[in-house]
């Protein structure tokens, strides 16, 4: 061990040494990624979000909601008990922010989908303590009374497009008849449906006279986790 001496003794001999461990631990982390094709796996499932719900995340976003609910189950045995099955990178690679947070003041949301009744969400909305007696979440009564404005959404399904989601000419096209279909039961949603498989289409808000923000808001939020399977699935089965 006496040549370490050398290093210890000259400091320019310490470093060059330091900058060639330095651009060996580099070129070990770097030069891999260029290698593939991605660094996230895809999932089964994972598709883009359909213009009603990326309209509710909008709504979700600019109400400052992931402030209080973050969106990422970490693989802690009392988080998965409680949450549900850990999240995936895959599940947020159409999320341009992505929203997982950094603090829970309420709780995490990246399994909410269909955990409770559109009914539900709509009164928690209004008045959160009505069904969360010991919440202090404010209430968001305005957005039922405020007609979703979606005339752009073409135009920001095309944007995001831009970043790397794939949506497609035919969902670009579509996108404002696939909105309002979404909401309305009685409408044809064969082709919302097949360009977006799994989407819930309900009157969200109750009121089927208007498409408010609410019904947006609801919207996106009973897709948080409902685009994978995880109730039967093998690692194997998770990737395409």
């Amino acid at each position: 061990m006496k040549w370490h001496a050398i290093f210890e003794k000259n400091v320019i001999v310490l470093l060059v040494g330091i900058l060639v461990t330095i651009a060996i631990g580099g070129i070990v982390e770097i030069v891999p990624l260029y290698t593939i094709e991605s660094t996230v796996e895809r999932v089964k499932g994972v598709r883009p979000y359909s213009p009603l719900e990326l309209a509710g995340r909008n709504i979700y976003i600019r109400e400052g909601c992931y402030v209080c609910h973050s969106q990422m189950i970490r693989a802690l045995r009392d988080e998965v008990e409680r949450y549900g099955p850990y999240s995936l990178a895959a599940e947020s690679m159409y999320d341009h922010p992505f929203q997982w947070g950094s603090k829970r003041t309420g709780p995490d949301l990246a399994r909410v989908g269909g955990k409770y009744s559109n009914e539900w969400h709509a009164l928690h909305m209004a008045d959160p303590r009505s069904v969360v007696p010991e919440s202090i979440m404010p209430g968001y009564s305005f957005l039922a009374e405020w007609d979703l404005g979606y005339e752009d959404i073409a135009a920001h399904l095309e944007t995001n497009r831009t970043v790397g989601v794939p949506y497609s000419d035919e969902m670009i096209e579509n996108a404002a008849a696939d909105l309002a279909a979404q909401a309305d039961p009685d409408a044809d949603t064969e082709g919302l449906l097949a360009r977006y498989p799994n989407a819930a289409i309900s009157d969200f808000d109750g009121d089927t006279g208007r498409l408010t923000e609410l019904d947006a808001l609801i919207a996106y939020l009973q897709i948080l986790g409902r685009m994978v399977d995880f109730t039967d699935v093998t690692a194997e089965d998770l990737k395409q």
